[in-house]
């Protein structure tokens, strides 16, 4: 019998899998241990992919020769012991499509700030006219980059979290960035950071000295890793930070960022740049640096640093308040944006929802928000369907009227390490002119606390 490979995961990963594999004339099939959204399964379908939800029939899988996991599913899932217990191999999407691709690669991973620098970077690229895409852990998954574009790419500019790092063997990235590792998602490394630690370090796992790995210098934990490693990690490294960094690189100097390799240095002031706070000044110096390896003029970078703008209301960072994290995702007006918006979070989250429904199935989120949803704030004029849906799943649940007194009860009932999301999955015409008004109540009202 063929062998095929096994997708674990009905999701945007798994289904890009799916999809390249498909365009690689590779037999495949797909299995996921819960649901799988409806737009999903029609890809699927349509590709003639077999496919499974709500559980896995290992006695219909075959010869299976390889397993790509979707980076949700812990590699302790008994699924996944049972499959490398027989020998077979379990990578990573991200692995799987940088097998199918001669584009360079910019590989992008942290704990805080790698959104925003990989969107930064991709700006820079794409105003510099390069023949790119964005993909990752934000926007498209890499495999569907890489099926829907085939060889017609020049640079990809990857976000890659820890779960997708964790399944990366051979996968060598021109250019490696680290902007930062602190505590986070340590139920899935055995509640030790060492552990978390040595997986963001994976992204260097096989570089070369004509590859670069860059790291923030103002991060202790990350410098304190590189250190220890020495030698293991074969990249050239390249510092950014708040101070002076030996050799090339990036630091802060009379409130100028100076970029510095030993052909020239280039100054951009801070006032100019369009993302504002210490935390986006690192994250410009992140995104120029690997600019400055591709020779892109030292205008272009200044221009997209100057110019960029963050997609306002669509799962937009808004403040960080106390340890809380407050994200607009006004946008979201249906429960399928929500879905996305709720998959991308790991941290325990306080939810803002409602306003007027247009027949919205909620059952889809059901499975999604145990777990994941510690409160709902109901802002709308009626909140039946949301008590409906959720109040079996949700521990806490309250009615609001206004914005207001929605982030006024976010605010109390989150705690340090939580997001408040406002998601509303409805339209916004019962309390507000549009969903952009919606965003910038939420706005104004975030930065008023």
């Amino acid at each position: 019998m063929k062998k095929e490979i096994l997708v674990l995961g009905g999701g945007e990963s798994g289904v890009g899998a799916a999809m390249l594999a498909v365009a690689k004339g590779i037999r495949v099939r797909v299995s996921d241990s819960g649901p799988v959204r409806d737009s999903f399964g029609e890809e699927l379908n349509d590709l003639g992919i077999p496919w499974e939800a709500g559980g896995h029939n290992t006695g219909r899988w075959g010869q299976i020769s390889t397993v790509v996991k979707s980076p949700g599913i812990p590699d302790d899932a008994a699924v996944v012991l049972e499959l490398r217990k027989k020998g077979i191999p379990v990578i990573s999407e991200i692995e799987f499509a940088a097998q199918h691709t001669l584009a360079r690669l910019i590989g992008i991973t942290g704990t805080n700030g790698k959104t925003t620098t990989t969107l930064l970077t991709a700006d820079i690229f794409r105003r510099a006219g390069w023949n790119m895409a964005y993909a990752g852990n934000v926007g498209n998954s890499f495999a569907r980059s890489v099926a829907e574009a085939g060889q017609d790419r020049d640079v990809y500019i990857l976000e890659i979290s820890s779960f997708q790092l964790d399944g990366m063997y051979n996968t060598r990235l021109d250019v490696g960035v680290i902007t930062n590792i602190t505590p986070d998602h340590l139920d899935r490394y055995q509640y030790r950071m060492e552990n978390y630690v040595q997986s963001k370090l994976r992204i260097a796992r096989n570089m070369r000295s004509t590859e670069t790995l860059i790291y923030c210098t103002d991060d202790a934990t990350t410098c304190a890793a590189l250190s220890e490693a020495d030698s293991s990690i074969g990249a050239r490294r390249m510092g950014f930070g708040t101070q002076r960094v030996p050799g090339s690189g990036a630091w802060i100097e009379n409130n100028h960022i100076v970029l510095h390799n030993p052909k020239e240095d280039m100054y951009i002031p801070i006032d100019d740049l369009s993302l504002k706070g210490k935390h986006n000044t690192l994250n410009a110096m992140a995104a120029a640096l690997p600019a400055r390896l591709f020779d892109i003029r030292n205008e272009i970078i200044r221009d997209s640093l100057s110019r960029f703008e963050a997609i306002e209301h669509r799962l937009e960072p808004v403040a960080t308040i106390k340890g809380v994290d407050y994200i607009n995702d006004s946008k979201a007006t249906n429960v399928n944006s929500v879905w996305f918006a709720l998959e991308s979070i790991s941290k325990p989250i306080v939810w803002i929802a409602g306003g007027t429904d247009k027949g919205n199935d909620y059952s889809v989120l059901v499975n999604l928000v145990p777990g994941r949803v510690k409160a709902l704030i109901c802002m709308g004029l009626d909140n039946r369907l949301l008590h409906d849906a959720f109040s079996d799943v949700v521990p806490v649940m309250v009615n609001t009227s206004s914005m207001e007194e929605s982030v006024r009860m976010a605010y109390h009932l989150a705690e340090k390490g939580d997001v408040v999301l406002l998601s509303p999955a409805c339209a916004s015409f019962d309390l507000f002119q549009n969903y952009e008004d919606r965003g910038r109540q939420f706005k104004k009202y975030v930065k008023m606390l």
